[in-house]
């Protein structure tokens, strides 16, 4: 049986792996230095922590539920107590992108992150419908990357993910420079940033005099409509007069070289930004 060290189990993240993970095939180890987390774990699933020593001991995986601020001089903190061929796996591509894990040509570097649940789905449920984040009820997407370390590591490292974001739909094998691409550079910088704008965009037309109750169901409804045409969820297109008012607006919203934000020398300052504390 694979034992499995989660350190940080009582944290935002880290707590969701330790719901997943119970009843899974792993033997887990539960390590969290919070009096808090411990007795969340206690209280919540009947978990009981152990010393981070003793699980690093007879860990084959150690996963760090931990900030990214601190993923570097964690991994560098319990390096010495690994053994040879142990997997290190990240929730997250920023630290390892961006050299924060031990320079080890003996350890198993893999990363696993959750797409979330899709817009677009067929989920029925209540619970399934709200289950905004995934891991729960809500079925998800997730990427997978081996750093480094051998193939055949791949498949235990891509199970693990299954489990700790179950329930799982597809897992996509991609580079770590491909997952950078798409953390931070695609889902923040890009689309949380116009996302951001929009309810930005919303709040000005309600200062403007729009009841907030029909900007809100207006933008969400056209919202709806909109990427279901751009993401060929829906046989359609935009009108002329939508068209129209793109074609107008891009340039007044963004700059002409926007697409730099994908660029490797800005995805590294992306990276450097989110793993410094």
């Amino acid at each position: 049986m694979t034992k499995i060290a989660l350190l940080g189990a009582g944290g935002k993240m880290g707590y969701r792996l330790s719901r997943n993970l119970q009843g899974s095939p792993y033997s887990v180890d539960h390590v969290e230095i919070s009096a808090a987390g411990q007795q969340r774990l206690k209280d919540d699933l009947g978990i009981s922590c152990v010393d981070q020593a003793s699980a690093l001991a007879r860990a084959d995986v150690v996963i760090l539920a931990v900030p990214d601020v601190i993923i570097g001089k964690v991994s560098h903190g319990i390096d010495e107590h690994l053994t040879a061929g142990t997997m290190v796996m990240t929730l997250d591509p920023a630290a390892p992108f961006a050299g924060e894990l031990p320079q080890r040509e003996d350890r198993t570097y893999f990363i696993t992150h959750p797409c979330h649940p899709p817009l677009f789905n067929d989920e029925t449920t209540p619970e399934a419908k709200t289950d905004f984040f995934g891991g729960l009820h809500a079925k998800q997407h997730i990427v997978c990357s081996l750093m480094q370390g051998p193939d055949d590591a791949y498949a235990l490292g891509e199970a693990i993910g299954r489990t700790i974001y179950a329930p799982v739909m597809r897992s996509h094998r991609v580079t770590v420079e491909q997952m950078a691409i798409l953390e931070p550079a695609l889902s923040e910088t890009t689309a949380a940033t116009c996302v951001t704008i929009l309810r930005e965009a919303m709040d000005e037309a309600v200062r403007r005099g729009v009841p907030k109750e029909a900007a809100r169901d207006f933008l969400l409804g056209h919202l709806n409509i909109e990427i279901a045409i751009l993401f060929e969820e829906f046989p359609g297109v935009f009108s002329d007069a939508a068209n129209k008012a793109v074609a107008r607006a891009k340039s007044k919203l963004f700059k002409d070289d926007w697409k730099r934000v994908f660029e490797p020398d800005n995805v590294k300052q992306q990276i450097h930004d989110i793993t410094r504390p």
